[in-house]
């Protein structure tokens, strides 16, 4: 995923179907340096992690 797309999901009160290793995610924060992502699986913010923006895909 792309950096720009990935802010705008961030930013987004609208819900996208983003995953993570096939697991749906929310995305909390993007850092544009690093190229990465924080995020949770959905129903579990305890399991935050920060990922890199490869690793995310959004589903249609």
């Amino acid at each position: 995923m792309n950096i720009q797309r990935a802010q705008e999901i961030a930013a987004s009160p609208v819900m996208a179907n983003v995953l993570c290793d096939g697991t749906q995610i929310y995305i909390q924060h993007v850092d544009e340096q690093n190229e990465t992502a924080r995020i949770y699986p959905l129903g579990n913010p305890q399991e935050e992690r920060e990922v890199p923006l490869y690793a995310l895909t959004e589903q249609d």
